[in-house]
């Protein structure tokens, strides 16, 4: 298998410390808000990428964490925690935000055919772990306290951009938010460990330390949760190219400067997912989650399979034109291969040969592409319809597209933008004018849109439509 290794800058074939076991780390979800299919792109290729190290014999141990403490709105140390922006939103504790967006990330994902890894850690459940390394790190000098915090001294470091290859003069401070400057810093490239309750007095969530009752900053998580799991080698970490300026950059610094010997060999990174005004962001208000598409009418393998159409290194752009083709090319593929008779015996020397060319094509660097291409090339392979019929489901071990799953009926007939504007349009409408008690206002409004064809549903999460 051919990965590219953000560590290096170059594609090269895959050698795991041991020999067919594979320790891999992957970023996990900050969970103070629903998951937004931006973020979901990198974890459906993720998935991918463990799917296809099994695929080709691999032993995989994925280890994720959750963060429910420590990550605040800037991702240098400063603004205000996450968690806790989370919690005042909606009027409830830490963990009450923490339990409910878990779940709801993990109904997201099994929507999208992601597997649950092998090990799932919250941050709040690793304090000492915590505790025990920023200990070690300021025992060996490469920490420091100031201001009732802990910060790691990067200045101790012969190189601190080994992956981001960013320098001195050109640092981005701070790359999701404005930063101000914190003046307990010695350099203004450390980080923080553990803040105190000098810093965050409205911190919810606090735990005694040697340094004062506070939390951990939210890079040493990620370090002492692989530790605990994975050990102090680790074969593959992975995560959003926004990870890796500073969150990746500083986990190297802190475990090798623990360790004292490099941590990771190789290092993944999906890109972003744009829409036409840029990357998608949760800070911009209004995002697209799964929930909205399905409330659209979209499987959400459909966006699985938009994703899988494109290489994760390079920036995918969404919007609903595109979609659309991917769901009316997705209901074409499924219903062509549900008309495959299922009688007849394989042929399992084919299968091995399409077998080979499907690892040559999606274990280079998780062609995917080439990969859903390959299934089309089986559909007109001369050969028997059961051998195409068990190619297609061993390939959907890794494409994870229900490929197998049987027809699609013609449930909900498509529409173009447009009339899907002017349909918004005018339950916005009649909205305002049921909140006005414009009650005759508000009946029109759904008389004339039943009169189209398309029949309003009240719902709890609010209004949505069919197509007759």
């Amino acid at each position: 298998m051919k990965i590219y290794n953000t560590l290096t800058k170059k594609k090269e074939i895959f050698k795991p410390i041991s020999e067919k076991q594979v320790g891999m780390y992957t970023c996990g979800p900050t969970v103070y808000h629903y998951a937004h299919i931006g973020n979901l792109r990198t974890y459906i290729m993720e998935d991918i990428l463990e799917k296809e190290l099994r695929y080709e014999g691999y032993h995989v141990k994925r280890v994720m964490n959750i963060t429910d403490v420590g990550h605040l709105s800037s991702d240098a140390d400063t603004g205000e925690d996450k968690m806790l922006k989370g919690a005042r939103r909606e009027n409830k504790t830490v963990m009450e935000i923490a339990r409910f967006y878990t779940e709801a990330f993990f109904s997201d994902c099994a929507k999208l055919n992601i597997k649950t890894p092998d090990v799932v850690e919250p941050a709040t459940n690793c304090i000492d772990e915590f505790i025990e390394m920023i200990s070690k790190l300021l025992e060996k000098g490469y920490a420091y306290i100031a201001g009732g915090n802990v910060y790691f001294d990067t200045s101790k470091l012969k190189e601190y951009y080994t992956l981001s290859s960013h320098n001195e003069e050109e640092l981005m401070v701070g790359v999701r938010d404005d930063v101000d400057e914190d003046k307990n810093k010695r350099n203004k490239t450390d980080f923080v460990l553990w803040f105190t309750k000098s810093k965050f007095d409205n911190q919810e969530l606090k735990w005694d330390s040697p340094w004062g009752v506070g939390y951990p900053g939210w890079h040493i998580e990620c370090s002492c949760i692989s530790l605990k799991h994975l050990g102090e080698y680790l074969d593959l970490h992975c995560g959003g190219i926004d990870n890796i300026f500073p969150h990746h950059t500083n986990e190297i610094a802190q475990s090798e400067a623990c360790f004292g010997h490099k941590w990771c060999n190789y290092w993944f990174h999906v890109h972003h997912l744009n829409d036409k005004s840029g990357k998608m962001s949760k800070s911009k208000g209004d995002f697209l989650t799964v929930s909205l598409l399905e409330k659209k009418g979209y499987d959400p393998i459909v966006y699985r399979m938009f994703c899988l159409q494109s290489h994760y290194r390079k920036p995918l752009e969404f919007s609903y034109d595109i979609l659309d083709s991917v769901a009316a090319g997705y209901k074409k593929l499924r219903n062509r291969i549900a008309k495959l008779d299922k009688n007849g015996s394989v042929d399992m020397e084919l299968a091995a040969e399409y077998k080979k060319k499907f690892i040559e094509v999606t274990g280079n660097d998780l062609n995917t592409a080439s990969g859903i291409t390959l299934v089309y090339d089986v559909l007109k392979a001369d050969t028997n319809d059961a051998t195409k019929r068990y190619i297609i489901k061993d390939f959907d071990y890794v494409l994870s597209l229900n490929l197998d799953a049987g027809e699609i009926a013609n449930e909900q007939p498509s529409v173009d933008s447009e009339t899907e504007a002017y349909i918004m349009e005018m339950i916005a409408k009649r909205a305002q004018a049921k909140k006005d008690r414009d009650f005759e206002t508000a009946d029109a409004i759904r008389d004339e849109l039943a009169a189209k064809g398309i029949v309003l549903k009240d719902t709890r999460e609010g209004t949505t439509y069919e197509i007759k």
